[in-house]
């Protein structure tokens, strides 16, 4: 679903990408893990066209992608789930959820019942303010947001990050359901080990803006992964 290909990435003068190659495939969970300041949110920014990638190629579907800005990947099937959510706090739910309508035909113009099956609260609190809900439900609407625009490749950064285990619990469950689809790639930047190890099929370790270690879960053990993220 995803390629990269000798993806780069300069913030000013600075090189925080050196030539990342990476494949998400549709039904599979792909782990970017590393510790902080490694490049894992400049990546995806890069393949979401939040920053602009100073160079390399990117693929979705097959389809090779140029230079083009966030608001044109989405459209092409990239739903991001940005670190700090980034829900309008003046919003209401409803209205949160109504904005990935951007990316939809007139048609596609509602929030099926899947959503509100996945995340209860959501109908729940579907008329209160965005900035009134807990770090947990924004999280929640947050991701629910992005599965609205029908991605076929699902970006997820630090998910997991000030949320209570019982909401990391369900967020757990949200993409596993998602990745049994089939239908979308997922890719995951988590530092909570355990949860990432749990639901990963494949992963990227990155360290100074490389990547420094690649394979599927069953050719990396627990062990040797946790040694190489904890580097």
């Amino acid at each position: 679903m995803l390629k990269t290909k000798d993806l780069t990435l300069h913030y000013g003068g600075s090189q925080i990408l050196h030539g990342i190659d990476l494949e998400a495939r549709a039904g599979e969970v792909t782990c970017i893990m590393g510790t902080n300041g490694v490049g894992k949110t400049s990546l995806l920014k890069a393949i979401s066209g939040t920053h602009i990638r100073s160079g390399g190629g990117v693929q979705l579907d097959g389809q090779d992608m140029g230079r083009v800005p966030p608001q044109a990947m989405a459209r092409a099937g990239v739903g991001y789930v940005p670190q700090g959510r980034m829900i309008f706090p003046l919003l209401t739910v409803q209205e949160n959820m109504e904005t990935a309508f951007a990316c939809l035909p007139r048609a596609e113009h509602f929030i099926p019942d899947e959503i509100y099956e996945l995340f209860p609260i959501l109908k729940e609190f579907l008329h209160r303010r965005g900035g009134d809900l807990s770090g947990g439900q924004q999280q929640q609407l947050a991701i629910a947001r992005a599965m609205l625009t029908k991605p076929k490749l699902l970006l997820l950064d630090e998910p997991t990050e000030g949320i209570q285990p019982n909401i990391i619990q369900q967020i757990g469950r949200v993409i596993s359901y998602l990745r049994e689809k089939g239908d979308m790639a997922i890719i995951l930047v988590e530092q909570y080990f355990d949860f990432a190890h749990d639901l990963g099929d494949q992963f990227y370790v990155l360290r100074r803006g490389e990547v420094a270690m690649q394979g599927t879960k069953a050719e990396l053990t627990r062990d040797t992964l946790r040694q190489v993220v904890s580097v």
